[in-house]
């Protein structure tokens, strides 16, 4: 029964690795600011989840445990409300999202046809 337990304890803490890998190499590759915090923030809650699961399931039930799940939820609380407070800013401080070619094209057309 142990054997189990570590083997599923392994595979969360390797799928909440490789969550946090995948949203990291999200900030480097997305073009904008926008889709940058998306990729951080979506990852980010889940990466935590299976991390702090693979934890919880080492640790057994001990006073170790009810702290990984106070952390657990004050992550869950503050990463979202983070990412939240960083994306209002930006939008506040006029830091627009990039549009796709296409849409660039009738924001320009628009954008002439009302100053004519």
């Amino acid at each position: 029964m142990e054997q189990v337990v570590d083997i599923l304890s392994w595979l969360l803490l390797l799928a909440g690795s490789f969550l946090g890998i995948s949203g990291a190499i999200g900030l480097f590759r997305f073009p904008d600011f926008y889709s940058r915090v998306h990729a951080a923030s979506v990852t980010d809650t889940l990466c935590a989840l299976l991390i702090i699961s693979g934890l919880v399931l080492q640790a057994g039930f001990t006073l170790i445990t009810v702290k990984l799940i106070i952390v657990l939820l004050f992550l869950w609380y503050t990463s979202p409300v983070a990412s939240h407070a960083l994306v209002k800013a930006a939008h506040y401080h006029g830091l627009k999202p990039l549009l796709s070619d296409s849409n660039e094209d009738e924001v320009k057309e628009e954008e002439v046809s009302s100053k004519s």
